[in-house]
């Protein structure tokens, strides 16, 4: 099993080193200029996320199908992620982090387009879709398109269930003492409640989830820059110096060179919105529309809001509080430092920061079910659905009693592997991306 874990860690992290870093940020900045700066036109797709047009044709509304890929994305990376990525890479990787999800927009603008143009109308008048539909039925690369849907049905075990399990148990045991064999048992049947009942299920409690546990979230972070307010100028600064200077930060605490910090928020971005992966496309094929380019507008507007916003404001919200109180910092666990900014809370930050990983993992649960839901479909139709059900549950399970180290190198391992098909797939057909672009919306 050691073995297994070391070459698992060493592939993935070549692979989320240098050649994904290129490919994926690559692909964002490339498609940001080819589609005339498309991150200009977020307003307008806020607005479409909660409009309604005469001829749709989908699933579920623009908002609700937004709301499912927003649930997958919004996760413990925003919290945890950031965290770390300050811890090792220093307050300039929350720029880095910041300027990958900016660009990021318009390759999730692109890859969306595809999945909404060339989605399957099923027998009963609903449709599926995603990069696995559009390899095959336009690329005509089955081989692809199959490898696509195993890598996305095996990531989903990892970083979509028992990632998140773990994560949950963690939070839960931190504030009370249950068996985390409880803690799995009552997640997997709460998570099966909503995921037995279906895509359309599984996208209304997502549309009334995501922005329940965001506001909660986002209140307490609010509540401590308030409290910061006189120290957020600094911070600012500290953030778009650190990204460009290699002098260290607050005598060394979280120094880096320039290189790392590039390095760590970028990754950490590129992992935590999920652009170039193929993994919102899939919840944006649902989706009630009157053209790819319209369903585009409001996807990409799921960058913006997981990235460019939370992102920032959890990185904002915990370099603020080092700058106030560096002391606290000093030796601080990786993974601990916005549990430290949430001390700063007036009652109870460590439990309402833990409320807020809970629901972002459990809302992360149910979303990565749906994207593997597709994956299966498109495998082995939907008798396999059923079985896959049973199996992702299990693994929600598990996730919660077991060491998940080499869970977190597979899926990690898996996520890349589902990129690198969809973005080959993004840049052949990028004709047609940019060509209709121009003509609809």
């Amino acid at each position: 099993m050691n073995t297994v874990f070391k070459v698992v860690k060493t592939i993935q992290s070549y692979l989320w080193n240098f050649p994904m870093l290129v490919l994926l940020l690559g692909t964002h900045v490339y498609f940001t200029f080819r589609l005339g700066v498309i991150q200009k036109r977020i307003p307008e797709g806020i607005r479409k996320s909660f409009t309604k047009t005469e001829g749709e044709t989908g699933n579920v509304s623009p908002y609700s199908a937004l709301a499912t890929a927003l649930a997958a994305t919004i996760g413990t990376g925003n919290i945890i992620g950031i965290s770390t990525a300050i811890a090792v890479g220093g307050p300039g990787a929350v720029f880095w982090c910041w300027i990958t999800g900016v660009f990021g927009i318009a390759t999730c603008y692109a890859e969306s387009f595809l999945s909404v143009k060339y989605r399957v109308r099923r027998q009963d008048g609903s449709y599926v879709g995603g990069p696995m539909y559009v390899l095959e039925q336009v690329l005509h690369k089955k081989w692809a398109a199959v490898l696509f849907s195993v890598f996305a049905v095996f990531a989903s075990f990892g970083i979509g269930s028992s990632v998140q399990a773990h994560s949950i148990s963690a939070a839960i045991r931190g504030e009370v003492g249950i068996s985390p064999h409880v803690i799995g048992i009552i997640t997997a049947m709460l998570a099966g409640v909503v995921i037995l009942g279906g895509g359309k299920q599984i996208a209304k409690v997502c549309t009334f989830l995501v922005p329940v546990m965001s506001i909660f979230f986002l209140g307490g972070c609010f509540f401590i820059m308030g409290k910061n307010a006189s120290y957020l100028p600094e911070t600012l600064k500290v953030i778009i110096g650190s990204a460009f200077s290699s002098k260290s930060f607050i005598g060394g605490i979280t120094g880096t060179a320039v290189m790392t910090a590039m390095r760590v928020g970028i990754s950490k971005g590129l992992f935590t919105n999920e652009a170039g992966l193929g993994s919102v496309p899939m919840a944006a094929a649902t989706a009630r529309t009157i053209s790819p380019v319209r369903q585009g507008l409001v996807s990409m507007t799921g960058t913006f809001w997981d990235t460019v916003v939370m992102c920032a404001i959890t990185g904002i919200t915990i370099v603020s509080s080092m700058i106030r109180s560096p002391e606290k910092y000093i030796h601080a666990p990786q993974d601990r430092l916005c549990f430290i900014a949430f001390s700063e809370l007036p009652v109870r930050g460590d439990t309402i920061l833990s409320i807020s990983l809970v629901l972002f993992a459990f809302a992360t649960i149910i979303g990565w079910n749906y994207y593997g839901e597709c994956a299966v479909e498109y495998l082995w139709g939907e008798k396999g659905i059923e079985n896959y059900r049973i199996l992702y549950l299990f693994a929600v399970y598990l996730g919660a009693v077991m060491s998940l180290e080499l869970v977190w190198g597979i899926s990690d391992l898996f996520n890349s592997c589902m990129a690198i098909p969809n973005i080959v797939c993004i840049w052949m057909l990028q004709r047609i991306i940019i060509k209709e672009t121009g003509i609809e919306g």
